[in-house]
């Protein structure tokens, strides 16, 4: 069994109505049970429209329960896009392979000089991202992890979806976290919005984080793009797949991002409705449902927002964050994915945190938790 056997067992738009016939009452019982196990009934209701007369009361809950668990501290990160080559058409993203912009995988002179750029910010923490190609897959991955692992303590990716044994090698290169974006839970918009390439293949992509799991890989992030479908029934589903993760890979930690739809090359297209104070809810909701998930916030945010959003749950943001190959070095022209919002500098945004009583920290992972001799990894290598 997968997580696409249990996704298969419920119907999108059922559990959006579901959701929305949630009362008052059903709120109510929720919030009484936060500090136990809240179920995915629970999670429903705090989605709910009768949700929202609550709203500060989650916040205040949600803000409580942060400090207990994780004090006041913020995990610091940054992207770095490896390339923009992408095999998918995708309607959402300016790597969509029929977008006629200019293409770029960086080399490894350019890597490191993208490397030097983050570690003179201040960053530990660093996020791979890619297109989808198989020209740019595991084996250049392995190599970017290689030059990079004597940088950073804490090494993440955000690439196409990979198998089990690559995963697994991939470990052994220093990777500590793997994030994953279904993008939709709906298997029709789903389909209205990847039209080309190997990311059509949605229960492919639903398995992905099994087979990290099993790999053992130490955290897996989850989340839809908010914009797409139903956020209520999309959030719910979120809910879904990390309550079965965390039955099933225990061992493993978990994250959850929001984002939003941005502005990108290509086509516009209609986007259903996801305000701010719709994912403060969502937030909220995720906090009180799992009291061990990690909460991202990135800056396709507005500073303003941001600010203000830091108190309600979250444990992870991003700052001065480029989103196209060699953006930090910036000697490269390339596209962006997509358009930022909060522009401001890493170090303007740590400055903020302490403002506000918060201690940034760099890194996510210490390399001396890997506890893995030099020895058998020189001897994994060379096989």
């Amino acid at each position: 069994m997968t997580f696409v056997d249990l996704w298969q067992q419920h119907d999108f738009t059922e559990i959006g109505r579901a959701i929305e016939r949630k009362t008052a009452a059903d709120v109510q019982r929720a919030l009484a049970r936060v500090g136990a196990s809240l179920d995915l009934e629970d999670l429903a209701a705090l989605l709910s429209p009768a949700a929202a007369p609550f709203l500060e009361e989650m916040a205040q809950l949600s803000q409580r329960g942060t400090v207990e668990r994780f004090g006041r501290t913020m995990q610091m990160y940054a992207p770095m896009y490896l390339t923009n080559i992408c095999a998918n058409v995708c309607t959402y993203c300016g790597f969509s392979a029929k977008n006629r912009i200019l293409r770029k995988a960086l080399s490894d002179a350019e890597i490191l000089a993208e490397a030097d750029v983050l570690q003179r910010h201040g960053f530990d923490h660093v996020l791979l991202v890619t297109g989808e190609s198989s020209r740019y897959g595991a084996a250049y991955l392995r190599n970017a992890l290689r030059l990079l692992r004597p940088r950073f303590s804490s090494l993440s990716m955000e690439v196409q979806p990979l198998e089990e044994a690559e995963y697994a090698a991939l470990t052994l290169e220093g990777l500590s976290a793997v994030l994953v974006y279904q993008e939709t839970y709906d298997a029709r918009v789903y389909a209205e919005h990847h039209l080309k390439g190997p990311k059509m293949d949605m229960a492919y992509r639903l398995e992905t984080p099994d087979r990290l799991g099993r790999a053992g890989v130490k955290k897996i992030g989850l989340g839809a793009l908010y914009g797409l479908a139903d956020w209520r029934a999309e959030s719910w589903f979120v809910g879904l797949h990390l309550r079965y993760l965390e039955q099933h890979y225990w061992r493993t930690r978990y994250s959850i991002s929001f984002p939003r739809l941005r502005p990108h090359a290509g086509s516009a297209i209609d986007i259903t409705p996801f305000n701010e104070r719709e994912l403060v809810q969502a937030a909220c909701a995720f906090r009180l449902f799992s009291q061990e998930v990690e909460l991202a916030l990135s800056t396709r945010e507005g500073a303003a927002f941001r600010d203000h959003a830091l108190h309600l749950g979250f444990t992870a943001m991003s700052a001065g964050s480029c989103t196209n190959p060699g953006g930090y070095a910036g000697k490269i022209e390339s596209l962006k994915q997509f358009e930022i919002d909060d522009d401001r500098s890493p170090i303007e945004v740590a400055a903020l945190l302490r403002s506000q009583g918060y201690d940034p920290v760099w890194k996510d992972w210490d390399s001396t938790y890997d506890g893995e001799p030099k020895t058998w990894i020189a001897a994994l290598r060379s096989q």
